[in-house]
């Protein structure tokens, strides 16, 4: 299946947000292992939350699904599976991530694995973590990459963690560290990715009841014995799915308001909106809703994009139709995504006539007269919203398998068609 992208613009469109993936992920594992009953209010029900759903009913936690909410029967901090269970976490990373330290709470072994690209992404860090824990991680396959066999207990202690992959794994082990025999105490000795994440977890893990100490982003100690407690919680829009949104406005012209946010809140991928006010773009924030508004030329920007690791793509679409160069920093992390997002994104910007340099850890984009291409994602649904948005500006561009977007965002093409933008 293909869908084709016509040029338009100037717009004027009000969408309303997603709920925030990371959050629904999080509250559902907060959820599952809390002492009674949550209801989790407006989440996200997408590819890879029902991923973690899934699994978690494996690990035996009743999971009902009811419109508008979720009901979740918490475990008390110990997953009652009956036997070993083996979780196919699909292409969902943050599924896997998170469920392999909450393993360790289950009786019995738990298996994760996944599809063929989450069988090349590495969780050799968190694996080396979890035994210096107490836990058991073994490689079924490729030393440091799932498939991966978790057994043993959570007995706590301090250990030193590698973030600079994902902070998906210092995530990990803070949501199952309530639940250790002692306080957990970790270390982080170089710089973390995506490390806005953590502030995420945090204020979950607080909200459900857990008592977590931090200083900044280098250690974090979790007490022992104060559990989750079920509650009623209500899940906040997604900054990441409703960069798309605000990218139609910048690359477009135009107007677009997002109803759903919270102005306050402590998602990292906030920033994308300071980017796109230092291009040129109105940025207000008013009656319930985030405008952005663009009127003139678009400047490039020199950004470090290290804690809205989900809007670099959706930046460099907007760069690509600005009047200078952007220089975007803090990515190297991003070639262990569902693809290799930097490679992926240069090869398609330069089909489309724009001039890409890369380095490790930069990615700057030279704009040029633009044409359209047809593009295939590589089953990546940020890669396939972010040059849909940029086909809006362009004309004769067509997105390849638009199914994928149902990992993050499965009302993305029905939102962009109910303001006649398709």
């Amino acid at each position: 299946m293909i869908v084709r992208i016509s040029r338009t613009g100037p717009v004027d469109a009000t969408f309303e947000a997603p709920p925030s993936k990371s959050y629904t992920h999080r509250a559902l594992i907060a959820g599952a292992l809390a002492a009674g009953r949550s209801r989790i209010v407006g989440p996200l029900r997408a590819d890879d939350t029902e991923l973690t759903a899934r699994g978690l009913e494996q690990l035996g936690v009743s999971i009902e699904w009811l419109p508008g909410e979720i009901t979740v029967t918490g475990c008390g901090g110990t997953f009652p599976a009956p036997g070993e269970v083996t979780i196919d976490c699909g292409n969902s990373g943050t599924t896997l991530r998170l469920l392999t330290s909450a393993a360790l709470l289950s009786r019995h072994p738990v298996v994760l694995t996944g599809s063929r690209r989450m069988l090349e992404r590495p969780v050799g860090p968190l694996a080396d973590a979890l035994q210096a824990l107490g836990g058991d991680v073994a490689f079924a396959g490729r030393p440091g990459f799932p498939p991966i066999r978790v057994s043993g207990r959570l007995r706590g202690g301090r250990t030193q963690i590698d973030g600079s992959m994902s902070s998906q794994f210092v995530s990990s082990i803070l949501m199952a560290a309530p639940y250790a025999d002692e306080d957990v105490e970790l270390t982080l000795p170089v710089p973390l990715a995506s490390r806005s994440y953590l502030d995420v977890t945090a204020d979950v893990m607080l909200r459900f009841g857990a008592r977590l100490e931090r200083r900044g982003y280098d250690w974090f100690r979790v007490q022992s014995g104060v559990p989750y407690r079920g509650r009623d919680y209500r899940v906040e829009g997604d900054y990441s799915s409703a960069s798309y949104l605000f990218a139609v406005a910048a690359v477009c012209g135009g107007r677009v308001a997002v109803t759903g946010l919270n102005p306050a809140s402590v998602q990292g991928d906030r920033r994308f909106l300071d980017a796109l006010e230092a291009m040129g773009c109105r940025v207000t924030a008013d009656d319930g809703a985030v405008t952005v508004e663009r009127t003139g030329d678009l400047q490039g920007v020199d950004i470090d994009m290290s804690s809205s690791p989900d809007t670099v793509q959706t930046l460099a679409a907007v760069a690509a139709t600005a009047q200078s160069p952007t220089t975007i920093t803090g990515i190297a992390h991003l070639q262990y995504k569902e693809s290799d997002r930097v490679g992926v994104t240069a090869e398609t910007l330069r089909r489309m006539g724009v001039g890409v340099a890369v380095t490790d850890d930069s990615l700057t984009i030279t704009p040029a007269p633009l044409h359209g291409v047809l593009v295939d994602p590589k089953d990546d649904h940020r890669t396939a919203m972010a040059f849909a948005v940029l086909g809006l500006a362009v004309g004769g561009m067509a997105i390849r398998e638009p199914g994928c977007v149902e990992k993050s965002f499965p009302g993305f093409w029905e939102a962009l068609y109910g303001e006649g933008l398709l």
